[in-house]
């Protein structure tokens, strides 16, 4: 099991950003969507953006192209449908509402994104503040706490290791590992959450040579885990600044955006 006493400090980050008219914060939410949880996402392919609202009792997400925003719901883990889990009054304002944010987030893509991808190396790099280029304009100071990652040894088995997302529920992660020096490409062992826990659970996958690895396959899972929760759970910079920009925008970070 992990040992969560063993890990950096917290810091405290600022960023100073251009996050426009943020519309959506002018749209006064039913007390049952207060604490909403948010994340957005950006595909630069398609030229997509995704804004995902979760809260206890339910989801909706909303994908924005061009001006047109397509949205659905989930009831817990169920599959996604054209049927709010709300009342419909309560769900006509969160429409309105989340169709407002996904637009505004949609407007500043790929920018704003950019510049919290370049805000987090700052704060990798050990700055505590960043402010972006801009035109003069009405800006936003957003102050984020970022959690320490868990002290993990460096990979001490045989040639060389890195993780990738793979298909399936709950987040899952495979570990690839190669033998000399070529990028990783055999899978050794994966991990995921579990939603009750949501703790990492991590399994060895058969068939492998842990004589080859380097090391035996309890303590391959159990440095996954470490790794997992650095990386898939622990909201670095970059996280954390997001989840502060879009509370920000969408008006429930308890700041007032006038």
């Amino acid at each position: 099991m992990t040992d969560f006493s063993l890990r950096l400090p917290s810091t405290r980050f600022r960023a100073v950003l251009n996050l426009g008219e943020k519309r959506a914060a002018s749209i006064a939410l039913p007390p049952r969507f207060s604490t909403p949880e948010l994340f957005a996402d950006w595909d630069d392919d398609e030229a997509t953006s995704a804004i995902y609202v979760a809260f206890d009792d339910g989801q909706l997400h909303l994908e924005c192209r061009g001006t047109d925003v397509a949205y659905h719901f989930h009831r817990g883990e169920d599959e996604a449908s054209d049927t709010s889990p709300w009342p419909a009054a309560d769900t006509a304002v969160l429409l309105e509402w989340g169709t407002t944010l996904a637009l505004g987030f949609h407007e500043l893509m790929p920018d704003l994104m950019d510049e919290i991808e370049e805000a987090g190396a700052w704060h990798d790099a050990g700055y505590s503040i960043y402010v972006c280029e801009t035109e003069p304009a009405q800006l936003d100071l957003l102050e984020v706490e970022v959690e320490g990652e868990l002290l993990t040894l460096p990979w001490l088995g045989a040639g060389h290791v890195d993780n990738e997302h793979i298909d399936g529920d709950n987040h899952p992660i495979a570990l690839l590992w190669t033998p000399g020096s070529d990028d990783p490409d055999q899978p050794i062992a994966e991990a995921w959450l579990d939603p009750k826990t949501e703790h990492p659970v991590t399994r060895a996958l058969p068939g492998v040579d842990w004589n080859a690895v380097g090391l035996p396959a309890d303590e391959v899972q159990s440095w996954l885990e470490g790794i997992y929760l650095n990386h898939h759970v622990i909201p670095d910079a970059q996280s954390a600044l997001l989840a502060a920009v879009l509370e920000r925008m969408a008006g429930v970070d308890g700041v007032d955006a006038s």
